[in-house]
This record gives structure tokens, sequence and C-alpha cells, in this order.
């Protein structure tokens, strides 16, 4: 254990990477794209978060859904709300994640950040909802949600849990996916999928998803993980073989997108990044900050171009 966590503080520390010299190389409309990225000084709220696209093995599948992932989580669905279970880097990220959702999109909609329910009256969807754990919070920041999971098993622990509070009890969760709510037309003023992308089987055609259920002028918020030699080194080879944090097998680095290659699928779908901001676990405290560095761990807030026709 000491081991991993002298190699987890040593990764921490802020390198030049492939990721920065290829900030500095895209075309213009990305390579001022650091600059997007700013340390959020906001305080977490105490609140835990979710994960990836599921669903039952028997449904139609679009074309960005992968049956090997949904029926790994599957495997664990009844785990969701134990926070020392295989969800618990989840619940420990959580308040970081959401402390960056209410910054930009208290900003992003003109709201008021210190209100209790800074989101009410507006739609969101909270895409790979997994059992709940961030649909939960952004109802109670007064948004109406709808959770969807393509893991039936998800959704029913998300239900069972979201009835125990009235402020919960209103979330619509529904076991479908992105794309079959595309096909019914839906839209919401703010699109959520994190820790999601990873797990898909095609993430330009998940994002084209995604888009369609942005209204124009609406919000697309992603996290996932940095395709670095870093993010291999912590988020699979400390996380789940030297900590046990996550069980063996749940991310292959192979399927990671780099923060350019994010920035670029979403400009292709009519999605424009606006802030980028970086995940940093400390492992003296266990917990997670935000920060510039995007090397492992980040979340990107976007907003749907207004002239898109999708």
């Amino acid at each position: 254990m000491a081991m991993a966590l002298k190699l987890l503080k040593q990764l921490r520390g802020p390198s030049t990477t492939t990721s920065t010299i290829l900030y500095r190389n895209l075309r213009p409309r990305f390579s001022n794209l650091r600059s997007a990225i700013r340390l959020f000084s906001d305080a977490p709220l105490s609140e835990p978060l979710t994960t990836p696209p599921h669903q039952n093995p028997h449904s139609p599948s679009p074309s960005s859904l992968n049956q090997y992932e949904l029926a790994k989580f599957a495997a664990i669905a009844e785990t969701w709300w134990d926070s020392e279970g295989p969800f618990k880097p989840l619940h420990q990220l959580n308040p970081t994640r959401l402390a960056f959702i209410r910054s930009t999109l208290c900003r992003h909609f003109g709201r008021d950040p210190l209100s209790p329910r800074p989101f009410e009256g507006l739609k969101f969807v909270d895409v790979g909802c997994g059992g709940g754990i961030v649909s939960e919070p952004l109802a109670r920041l007064g948004a109406t949600v709808m959770g969807v999971d393509a893991v039936e098993k998800n959704i029913k622990i998300a239900r069972l849990h979201a009835d125990l509070d009235p402020l919960t009890s209103t979330i619509e969760y529904r076991c479908t996916t992105a794309e079959k709510l595309v096909e019914e037309q839906k839209n919401f003023d703010a699109v959520f999928a994190l820790e999601v992308i990873e797990h898909v089987a095609d993430p330009a055609e998940f994002c084209k998803s995604l888009a369609a259920l942005t209204v124009p002028g609406g919000a697309t918020v992603i996290s996932t993980i940095n395709r670095s030699m870093r993010a291999y080194a912590t988020a699979i080879v400390a996380a789940e073989y030297l900590l046990h944090w996550l069980p063996k097998g749940t991310h292959q680095w192979s399927s990671f997108l780099t923060p350019e290659e994010l920035a670029l699928i979403l400009e292709r779908a009519s999605i424009s990044v606006q802030e980028m901001a970086g995940f940093v676990y400390n492992p003296l405290t266990g917990r997670w900050s935000l920060s510039d560095d995007v090397n492992v761990n980040f979340i990107a807030y976007a907003t749907k171009i207004k002239t898109a026709n999708l």
C-alpha cells in the first residue's frame, strides 16, 4: 500500500506530455483550448456521482453500445449506493464533479450559484446514470431530471433509492439509450455523460446523439479519462491492480480519449467545448480537487451551437 501511495504521489506532479504538445499544434479553434481550462475554488457539494452506459442484453442495441461493457456493469449493479464498494471512487469524486457542474452551468444559464435550487425550471438528462448518484443531486438542485441507463438492474436500483426522498422521487428513470431518446425527439437544456464515453463502442456516434438531445444553446457536460501514460499508471495499474479501488478490467486504456480528441469529436457534432478542468487525487487526504492538470481524469463543459441543423 505504501508503494502504491508513493506511486500516486509521484504521478500527481505536472509534466509536459503529448497532450500538452498537441494543444499547441491543433488548428486555431483548439490551439487555445488550454486557455479554457481553469482552476475552480467552488466548495464541493456533499453529494455523490455516476458511470457508464449499460443495458438489458436482450434489447436492441444502437451502434454506440458495447455489450461487453453492459454485462460488466450489470454484474455489480447492486453496489451502486455502497460508498465502500466498487463505485467508491465515483462517490469520492462526485462532490468535485458537482462543483464544476454547478459553477459552469450557473454561469451558462445565468443562475445564482448560491441559490439552494439554482436549476429550477431546467430539464436535464443523465445519460448512463447508473444507480442515480448524479441524477439525485441534480434533482435536489432544482432540475427536472431524467436518468437513462441501458442496464435494467441499474434503473431498478436508481428508482428504489430515489423514492426514499421526496426531492428525488420526481426523477424519471428509464431503461433506454441516448439514441432511442433521439428517435423520440426528446430535448434537454443540459445533457450529462459522466464516466460514460470510455465505455461505448462508437464515441463519435454517441456524441452525435448527445448533441441531438441538447437544445440549441444548451449545455453538454462530459467527464472521462485521458489516454496518457499517467492515466494508464493511475487509473488502471494503481486503481485496479495495486489499490484494488476498482474491479480488474473496469477500464481499457485503448478506449480512453485525449482532451483534443474529445473536443474534435464534439466539434464535429456541433458542440463547442468552452471549458475543461482536470481532477487530481490527493492520496494523503483521500480527496479530489479541480485542477488545470487534465493528464488523467478530466471534465468538459460545452455548448450546442445555436445554428446547428442536426
